[in-house]
C-alpha cells in the first residue's frame, strides 16, 4: 500500500523584523509597568526577565537584519531525502 507522497510544503513569507520588534516592545512595556508598580523583593526577578527579553529581542533584530542583507541561502539542485532512521 504505497501511497503517493504529498507535495513538499513551501516556506511561508513572513516579516521577521516586525514579529521580533513587536515582542521586544511588549517586553519593554512590561518592564515599564514593573518599574512603576515596584514588585516585592520576592518578585524582583520579573524585572530581570523583562530585561532579558529586551536583550534577546535586540539580538534577534540584529541577527535577522544581518541575515536578510546576505540574501537567501544558495539552493541545491539535488533533492534531499528525508531521514527514516531514528537514533
Amino acid at each position: 500500500m504505497n501511497q503517493p507522497r504529498p507535495p513538499d510544503l513551501q516556506p511561508l513569507k513572513t516579516n521577521d523584523t516586525i514579529a521580533i520588534l513587536t515582542g521586544t516592545v511588549l517586553w519593554a512595556i512590561a518592564l515599564a509597568v514593573l518599574l512603576i508598580v515596584q514588585p516585592g523583593p520576592q518578585h524582583q526577578w520579573w524585572i530581570w526577565t523583562c530585561v532579558s527579553g529586551i536583550c534577546g529581542g535586540l539580538f534577534g533584530l540584529w541577527f535577522v537584519r544581518r541575515r536578510d542583507r546576505r540574501g537567501p541561502p544558495p539552493s541545491s539542485d539535488k533533492p534531499v531525502e528525508p531521514t527514516t532512521v531514528i537514533l
